[in-house]
């Protein structure tokens, strides 16, 4: 069983940065195509960014596109999500989530471990 364990969250201003951290229980986990999703109040979950095993390729949602970094470290068996110039409507809570195989998809209903989430929130 992977566990994932997010962290990072809190309360910013508009045109602000921060830095999300997903850390993975098990080794196994560099092989897994990872997600990050958000969930805002009153709206369905959605894609955000994601990393894929095979090709090694970032995916990003258009509305973060150009914002938000996805990227890895192997050694400490992390993904993390940098987030840039955050706007109010970036608020939600982040979820980190894993897929077993290697190639990335955007559904989540595609990922099998899911972290707890971390709370963003951008004032204005």
């Amino acid at each position: 069983q992977v566990q994932l364990v997010e962290s990072g969250g809190g309360l910013v201003q508009a045109w602000d940065s921060l830095r999300l951290s997903c850390a993975a229980s098990v080794r196994t986990f560099s092989t897994y195509a990872m997600g990050w999703f958000r969930q805002a109040p009153g709206k369905e979950r959605e894609f955000v960014a994601g990393i894929s095993r095979i090709s090694r390729s970032t995916y990003y949602a258009d509305s973060v596109k150009g914002r938000f970094t996805i990227s890895e470290d192997n050694a400490k068996i992390t993904v993390y999500l940098q987030m840039n110039s955050l706007k109010p409507e970036d608020t939600a809570v982040y979820y980190c989530a894993a897929r077993r195989i290697a190639s990335f998809s955007r559904q989540g209903n595609d990922y099998d471990y899911w972290g707890q989430g971390t709370q963003v929130t951008v004032s204005s």
